[in-house]
C-alpha cells in the first residue's frame, strides 16, 4: 500500500543563495498565454469570490473566479461589473476575467452568457473532475470557442486524471480532492489523496497548468505546492472572512466580528443555491473578520518570494528544478511551529 504525504509531512532544504532582495524574485505564471504576477487564485465559492474579490485579486496580480452558485443573470451581472471597471481602468486584465460553470442542466447556456459579457477563462467547477460529464463539457466549450476561451477543470487527485483532463482540452487543472478546510469528502466518502501528494505525482508532465487546491494553510504550504509542481494555488479559507468576500459582517456576544464561510457541498450552501441538499460533503462555519484582503495577499507575496530565496532561485520554474524535499517526524512538525505558544507558562 502506497504511503502518501501532506504539506505538514515535508520541508524544503535551504540552499546557497546569491539573491540580494526579494524584488529579484518573479512569481509570474501563465494559463495559456495569459500571465499573472501572483500565482494565487481565489476559489469559486459563494463566501469567497464575487465582484469585489475578483477585482482585488486582479490588483494583486492574481485571479479570482466568480462562483456559479447563483442565477445566470446574477453571475453575468457580476462579470459585467468586473469588465466595466477594468475597461475604465484600461486594464489588460479585461481579457482574463474568469467565472465558474457546471457540467449539466443549463451549464452551456451559462457559458454562452458569460462569454457574451466578457468572461474568457471558464472554470468547470465540480467535485469529481475525472468524469465523462467533464470531458463532454470541455469538448463542447472547445468546439464552440476554440482557443478564444481558456478552460480550467477539476478537481482531480491522480496523475492519470490530470493527464486525461489535459488531453481532453483543459488548459489548467485543479489538483486536490478532499483537502479543503470546510470539505468533508474524505470523511463522508472515504476517497481522497493529500493535496501535496497529488501535486507531486503530477510533476514533470507536459500537460495543463497545475492548480493546487485544498489543504493549504500558510505561505509555506504555498511554497511547497509550487515546488512540488503547481503553477498556481487556489485559496478559500485564507481569503474568506475578508472585507471583499461575499456576506455580511456580524458581531457575536463576545464583541468580536465574524463572517460565514461554507463549503459548497454543505447543506446550508446547497439549500440556499438550489433549494435542497443532494450530498453531505461540506460544512458551514463562521470565521473572524480579517479586514481587507489586500494585506493578506501582500504578505503572502512577500513570504512566497522569501521561500524561493531560501532555495536560491529567482522564479518558480527554477524552484521546481532545484528544490530538495525532506520528510519530517511528528517531533519535527512540533519544532517547525511556533512551539513556545504550546508551553505552559
Amino acid at each position: 500500500m502506497k504511503q502518501t504525504l501532506s504539506f505538514d509531512d515535508v520541508l524544503l532544504v535551504p540552499q546557497s543563495s546569491d539573491i540580494n532582495s526579494r524584488s529579484e524574485v518573479s512569481l509570474e505564471r501563465k494559463i495559456t498565454d495569459v500571465s499573472f504576477n501572483l500565482p494565487i487564485i481565489s476559489s469559486p465559492m459563494d463566501t469567497v469570490t464575487e465582484t469585489d474579490m475578483a477585482l482585488k485579486m486582479f490588483k494583486a496580480g492574481g485571479l479570482g473566479i466568480v462562483h456559479r452558485y447563483s442565477t445566470i443573470q446574477e453571475q453575468t451581472a457580476m462579470v459585467g461589473d468586473i469588465r466595466n471597471t477594468l475597461e475604465e481602468e484600461q486594464s489588460q486584465q479585461v481579457n482574463s476575467i474568469s467565472a465558474a460553470i457546471g457540467t449539466s442542466g443549463d451549464f452551456f447556456e451559462r457559458a454562452q452568457e458569460l462569454y457574451n459579457v466578457g468572461a474568457r477563462i471558464l472554470c468547470i467547477d465540480v467535485a469529481h473532475g475525472h468524469h465523462k460529464l467533464v470531458k463532454n463539457a470541455i469538448k463542447k466549450i472547445r468546439n464552440q470557442w476554440d482557443s478564444n476561451i481558456a478552460i480550467i477543470a477539476g478537481n482531480v487527485a491522480t496523475k492519470e486524471a490530470y493527464l486525461d483532463l489535459s488531453e481532453w482540452g483543459a488548459d489548467a487543472v485543479r489538483v486536490g480532492i478532499g483537502g479543503g478546510s470546510i470539505c468533508s469528502t474524505r470523511i463522508q466518502t472515504g476517497h481522497g489523496v493529500p493535496t501535496f501528494q497529488s501535486v507531486y505525482d503530477c510533476k514533470y508532465t507536459d500537460g495543463a497548468a497545475i492548480i493546487a487546491d485544498g489543504g493549504i494553510k500558510t505561505a509555506g504550504d504555498i511554497v511547497k505546492a509550487l515546488a512540488a509542481g503547481a503553477d498556481f494555488v487556489m485559496l478559500g479559507s485564507m481569503l474568506a472572512g475578508t472585507e471583499e468576500s461575499p456576506g455580511s459582517v456580524f458581531a457575536a456576544s463576545n464583541g468580536k466580528r465574524y463572517k460565514v464561510y461554507r463549503g459548497m457541498a454543505s447543506v446550508e450552501a446547497q439549500v440556499a443555491w438550489r433549494g435542497n441538499a443532494r450530498s453531505l460533503e461540506g460544512v458551514s462555519t463562521t470565521i473572524p473578520f480579517k479586514g481587507s484582503v489586500e494585506k493578506i495577499l501582500s504578505n503572502l507575496a512577500m513570504n512566497i518570494r522569501s521561500g524561493l530565496s531560501y532555495t536560491g532561485v529567482r522564479n518558480i520554474t527554477q524552484l521546481q528544478s532545484r528544490c530538495e524535499f525532506i520528510t519530517q517526524t511528528a517531533a519535527g512538525r512540533v519544532e517547525s511551529g511556533t512551539h513556545i505558544l504550546n508551553k505552559n507558562v
